[in-house]
């Protein structure tokens, strides 16, 4: 009688607490990915970036080099249990080229907000605004990687 009711205590209904594999330190590849790319979202806590408003943000990493750098990781993984000491050499390795891709991809958008705003003497005002939201936005994405 009481056990049963253990089993369920501090649950949501519907469910048995097993079903989340974070409890148990497993990441399954179909969970989203958006955590690991930084991609932002409205319900990320911000207010009045170009996200909240309709504009999507640029990916950080095209697919292909998502995938990519997953399947090394995998490689990884999978090489520490012969060679420890050259797994974990790898993996720095691929850290250092993820942060190079990534470093690359905030360079361009730089590059992108800059040539907004910077185009000629005479700007609208209302050019200005969407290029201080849109530097705002890629201000909050920098630091939420």
């Amino acid at each position: 009688m009481s056990g049963g009711a253990r089993d369920t205590a501090g649950t949501a209904p519907g469910t048995d607490g097993a079903a989340d594999p974070s409890a148990a330190g497993e990441r399954p590849e179909s969970r989203p990915a958006a955590p690991d790319t930084g991609r932002t979202d409205a319900a990320a806590g911000s207010t009045g970036t170009a996200a909240d408003e309709g504009e999507a943000a640029p990916r950080l990493l095209t697919p292909e080099d998502e995938q990519g750098f997953r399947e090394r990781w995998h490689e990884i993984q999978s090489q520490f249990v012969d060679d420890p000491r050259e797994a974990v050499h790898t993996a720095d390795a691929l850290v250092a080229d993820v942060m190079q891709t990534l470093a690359a991809t905030f360079s361009r958008h730089k590059q992108e907000l800059e040539s907004q705003w910077s185009q000629g003497e005479r700007v609208d005002t209302e050019d200005l605004r969407k290029a201080l939201r849109h530097y705002r936005s890629f201000f909050n994405r920098l630091l939420s990687t």
